[in-house]
């Protein structure tokens, strides 16, 4: 007999609103996440595209209220973290941690992803001492520097426009010749004069002794290399998904995100996915909280299903 209805692997929006949804709907409900709940979101210091929260909310009380909300509804959540799944189809799936070993007829995958690296000579010699993957912890560091973040998208223009409230300058590498992120994030860019874009370049090495100095910048177009003084390099070129435990288990892309159809349902009967772990358009926190929604109903589908 399994010990759970539900086993949830990850402690972001997706995974505690699947809690919530699982929950009240009286499954008995196990959360697995191997440090805080929370997941990226934690680290923004304003969510302000979230419908309803018409002022925004900071990422942490925002976390808060869902642990409280999960927690309410009866989610038991457990600082664990989880080393492998195994199938045994109808029969239940067995999900072992570092602690401990769990049973459960069913399993949703919502381990998130974290900021992909650059993989450039410096990067990893560099990190903590200059180079960061998040402006938010890291920018007040950097008061009335010149810093450097690579990327176009949304996170990257976000975190440059953060950076502005502390930094002299704050220069945009880009590999193209427009920027990815929304539009009106676009909009801030352009007309914070703190802000310069560096069009059609690439950053191919970071360079300093005890701290960054510089950043190597490559001319997509014409090879031709530039040497930029900067105290800061903010990474933002894209993540990679937690998904290793699942690797094997479920059909995944080539990056590693699950492949699920639209009520989550993976390659594997009794496994589903959600929020940023899995392949999909939109990575933010109502899309991570629409998947939890939807995977912890069809989760409670296949139970009843089950249960007969």
């Amino acid at each position: 007999m399994a010990d759970h209805d539900l086993i949830i692997i990850g402690g972001g929006p997706a995974g505690l609103t699947s809690g919530i949804y699982a929950s009240r709907a009286r499954l008995k409900t196990l959360l697995l996440e191997k440090m805080l709940p929370g997941g990226q979101i934690l680290s923004s210091p304003l969510v302000e595209n979230y419908p309803g929260l018409a002022e925004g909310i900071s990422g942490a009380k925002m976390i808060e209220e869902m642990v409280g909300q999960a927690e309410r509804f009866g989610t038991e959540i457990r600082t664990e973290t989880v080393v492998s799944v195994e199938d045994s189809g109808n029969k239940g799936k067995t999900v072992k941690t570092d602690k401990g070993s769990y049973e459960a007829l069913t399993v949703i995958f919502a381990m998130g992803a974290t900021y992909s690296k650059l993989n450039v000579p410096g990067e990893d010699k560099l990190s903590g001492r200059g180079v960061s993957y998040c402006a938010t912890c890291d920018g007040p560091l950097f008061r009335d520097k010149e810093v450097v973040v690579v990327g176009g998208g949304d996170t990257a223009i976000e975190e440059a426009l953060f950076l502005t409230k502390f930094c002299a300058k704050v220069n945009i590498v880009h590999r193209r010749d427009e920027l990815r992120a929304t539009k009106i994030l676009q909009e801030r860019a352009f007309a914070n004069k703190k802000i310069n874009i560096i069009w059609n370049s690439v950053a191919t090495e970071i360079l300093g002794g005890q701290k960054v100095e510089s950043v190597m910048l490559k001319d997509v177009k014409t090879s031709k290399e530039t040497l930029l003084a900067t105290s800061g390099v903010f990474l933002a070129v894209g993540f990679t998904p937690h998904t290793e435990v699942a690797s094997g288990l479920v059909k995944t892309d080539e990056k590693g995100y699950i492949i699920t159809n639209d009520d989550m349902e993976t390659s594997r009967e009794g496994l589903f996915a959600a929020g940023d772990c899995r392949k999909k358009l939109l990575r933010q926190v109502v899309s991570a909280c629409g998947d939890g929604a939807t995977a912890a109903f069809a989760a409670q589908k296949y139970i009843e299903k089950l249960k007969g």
